[in-house]
């Protein structure tokens, strides 16, 4: 048996009920889960024989969960974040007018395990990661150490992209291979690495489904017993897709095929009625604020309105970054300056969104804030850093003036995944060089293949 763990001499940030903060304590890990928080001199005369790890100068805090991402699309990073789609018509489907370039599996793993180390970096925990052939590199996600719920991607709408007008031509095949798809992957996966990585599904969105397709998705999830998740009124393009296709809003749409309910995470939420927001929230549906990309993209949710409407609050950073610091900071501004009010919400409620509501909303209540008996994923922050002194209110101060380098430990289910700095899961300078590799070497391709693509007039694909 394992010895239990104590970092001691520390500040412990709970993001409990009360959003209670321990000055000058203790927190004990042992068998995985979090044994006692208490008066550091109390906690290592009750622990004599504990590991002690050394917190003074430090904070502790939940792990964040990242409600909804696309590993792989660190391959855009540079490039899709200045090519949004229009926000009026004419609308043409599609989130950049450059294709991402094609990947072989083992490409594209290269790729997911670079924005795994971002996330570990950053303090991430737990992930949701959306989308297609996930069977490829669900092994390193396994190996990374993270606590996951993967999401295999199905649509039926043939020969389209997101946001693209005109009508709506169902291939039945297609859509049978999307569920065919997240069968496999849950028998193969689900449980996998002591229960870290759990397999939900996905709609990819709802001018990409059909009825029918939605259904059996909704059939599947309550079968499957999982998370489900979905772009929903991502772009103004989807809703008049969708408005075009069906008549009626996107989340109505979802509404009327039983699609909605408290174990979807849907992701963005961005061009929606108030009415469409009271109907989210009254099927408890949890929504990832995708912040950053929102940002990028100068869209962004009604976080306070779908929260009063009845809907759990999440951060997820989507496409082309994985970091969580970035991305709760971002939460916070955004919905400051969408509600013209420079005190609400407040930095602890933004933390929760990031921590406990993504933990709960993926299913592990017992997990994104810090408790006796709650699971011991956990990160540990240096705030002898010059942008965090003085730490006086140090959840105002990190969410406000904090980066993910200032993360120097990661824990997830009572073992360090980064220690002092240190991913100890991977192999980081390795992962790196091989993504370098891939994603010019891919980018490179892509343009000699097609001349006619408009190609960014900095762009380096030699490196160097």
């Amino acid at each position: 048996m394992e010895r239990p763990i104590v970092i001691h001499d520390t500040t412990v940030v709970t993001c409990d009920d009360a959003g209670s903060v321990h000055h000058a304590a203790a927190l004990v890990v042992e068998d995985r889960r979090i044994a006692a928080i208490g008066p550091s001199a109390d906690i290592l005369a009750r622990y004599p024989g504990a590991v002690r790890v050394e917190g003074r100068g430090r904070a502790v805090m939940p792990g964040f969960a990242n409600t909804h991402t696309h590993l792989a699309r660190t391959l855009a990073r540079g490039i899709y974040e200045d090519l949004s789609p229009p926000h009026e018509p004419p609308f043409t489907g599609g989130l950049s007018p450059l294709p991402l370039p094609p990947l072989t599996t083992d490409q594209e793993r290269a790729m997911v395990e670079l924005g795994v180390l971002e996330a570990i970096r950053s303090g991430t925990t737990f992930v949701l990661e959306e989308g297609v052939g996930i069977d490829g590199y669900a092994g390193a996600l396994r190996d990374s150490g993270l606590r996951y719920v993967i999401c295999e991607r199905a649509w039926d709408r043939k020969g389209a992209a997101i946001g693209q007008p005109g009508p709506f031509e169902r291939d039945a095949a297609l859509g049978e291979t999307g569920l065919e798809r997240i069968g496999a992957l849950h028998a193969r996966w689900n449980g996998a690495g002591d229960g870290r990585l759990r397999v939900g599904l996905a709609g990819w969105a709802p001018d990409m489904c059909s009825p029918e397709l939605l259904e059996n998705l909704r059939a599947l999830q309550s079968a499957l017993d999982t998370i489900g998740s979905i772009h929903l009124s991502q772009m103004w393009g989807e809703v008049a897709a969708v408005t075009e296709q069906r008549g009626v809003q996107p989340t109505e749409y979802l509404a009327r095929t039983g699609f909605l309910s408290d174990r979807l995470v849907a992701a963005h939420c961005r061009c929606m009625t108030p009415e469409e927001e009271r109907t989210l929230g009254a099927a408890r549906v949890s929504v990832a604020f995708n912040s950053a990309i929102a940002a990028r993209r100068g869209l962004s949710c009604h976080a306070g309105d779908l929260e009063r409407a009845g809907c759990l609050v999440t951060v997820g950073t989507d496409n082309m970054a994985e970091d969580m610091v970035e991305a709760t900071r971002t939460a916070l501004f955004m919905e400051r300056v969408r509600r013209q009010d420079g005190r609400r919400p407040s930095p602890e409620e933004a933390l929760t969104w990031a921590t406990r509501n993504g933990y709960r909303a993926l299913g592990v209540p017992d997990g994104g804030w810090l408790a006796p008996g709650n699971r011991a994923d956990l990160i540990v922050v240096d705030l002898r850093r010059p942008h965090l002194v003085p730490a006086l209110q140090v959840v105002s101060t990190f969410v406000h003036q904090g980066q993910g380098s200032d993360v120097e430990s990661v824990m997830v289910d009572g073992a360090w995944v980064m220690r002092d700095h240190r991913i100890v899961t991977m192999d980081e300078s390795a992962i790196i060089a091989e993504a370098d590799r891939v994603a010019r070497a891919a980018w490179r391709d892509l343009f000699t293949s097609r001349p006619d693509l408009l190609r960014p007039p900095t762009l380096d694909l030699a490196g160097g």
